[in-house]
């Protein structure tokens, strides 16, 4: 018996030592998922260059009209905003509130429309969907860092201007690329329903776009090295810049981004009203501080957009 127990631990040596010794294996970054609901598209279509005056908006006036006095009645303004633009309108982690530019405008809109910053419904609105929730009248107002543009002005009222933004690139710090001239080949991330893509087909037709459901995506992506740069304003660039260190906004501008809040097109008295506290939070500085609360990263607060009227 003694001896048979000495030849099995003989054999059972024997099996261990051939076992062979494990291999590292590096993933490949080409084999993660790309984000949710990202699509890849052919560069095929351009931007039309913008040719009608668009950010001229209707002179203020804190007169009450029916939107007004609706609002007024309700005791709260409904605000379409999203929660992945860092810097402008996200999702504060501890406190689990919205907090950014955008929420803070909003905000102070609320507090000259029914007298309380705090008396403010977000709903959160997709892209695509900033235009239709006005037109059903499901928001009052979209604050969402929306550029002004002739073809969205057919559809829906803008506000003046109240932020002046520029499209540019964001890459790694070790890319190559430079500038819209280094995109041919390379696959750039964009959101879906912006005019972002368009301008990257429009000065870049060689490049590939990435489109995404949010900007967070085009982090995503660039990270696991499913994009080679990501392209749309300037400020939600920095807001992307400010959560990788290894990332960069590089390049000329490639169009100009001016921001307007969108209203449904047959609520002139609101437009006007919205444009009333634009200009008091130009003219009393309140502008310039919310600039300094969130928006840093871009540099010195500049001075606020002047406002252009068509009456």
């Amino acid at each position: 018996m003694r001896a048979a127990l000495l030849v099995l631990a003989a054999i059972l040596l024997s099996g261990c030592s051939s076992v062979q010794p494990l291999v590292e294996v590096s993933p490949s970054l080409t084999t993660l998922p790309m984000p949710s609901g990202a699509t890849e598209v052919a560069s095929a279509f351009g931007a039309a260059v913008e040719s009608c005056d668009a950010t001229a908006s209707l002179r203020p006036s804190t007169e009450a009209g029916p939107a007004v006095e609706a609002i007024r009645q309700r005791g709260r303004l409904i605000v379409g905003i999203d929660q992945s633009t860092n810097l402008f309108s996200f999702r504060d982690p501890v406190s689990g509130q919205l907090e950014g530019f955008d929420v803070d405008i909003a905000r102070e809109i609320a507090r000259d429309l029914v007298g309380d910053p705090d008396k403010v419904e977000f709903r959160l609105v997709t892209s695509p969907e900033r235009i239709s929730g006005l037109q059903q009248k499901a928001v009052d107002i979209v604050v969402n860092a929306m550029t002004i543009t002739c073809a969205r002005a057919e559809q829906i009222a803008f506000s003046t201007v109240y932020f002046e933004a520029r499209q540019r690139l964001l890459v790694p710090k070790d890319s190559r690329v430079q500038g819209p001239a280094d995109l041919a080949g390379k696959r750039v991330c964009a959101q879906v329903d912006t005019t972002s893509l368009a301008t990257v087909s429009r000065v870049a037709p060689a490049a590939t776009m990435l489109a995404v459901q949010n900007w967070d995506d085009c982090l995503v992506a660039l990270q696991q090295g499913q994009a080679d740069a990501a392209s749309t304003d300037d400020s939600i660039l920095a807001g992307l810049a400010v959560q990788d260190p290894n990332l960069q906004i590089v390049g000329p501008s490639l169009e100009a981004e001016p921001y307007g809040i969108g209203v449904n097109k047959a609520q002139d008295d609101l437009v006007r009203a919205v444009n009333a506290s634009l200009e008091r939070i130009r003219r009393d500085g309140t502008w310039r501080s919310l600039y300094q609360k969130w928006l840093t990263a871009m540099g010195p607060a500049p001075s606020p957009p002047e406002p252009k009227y068509r009456d």
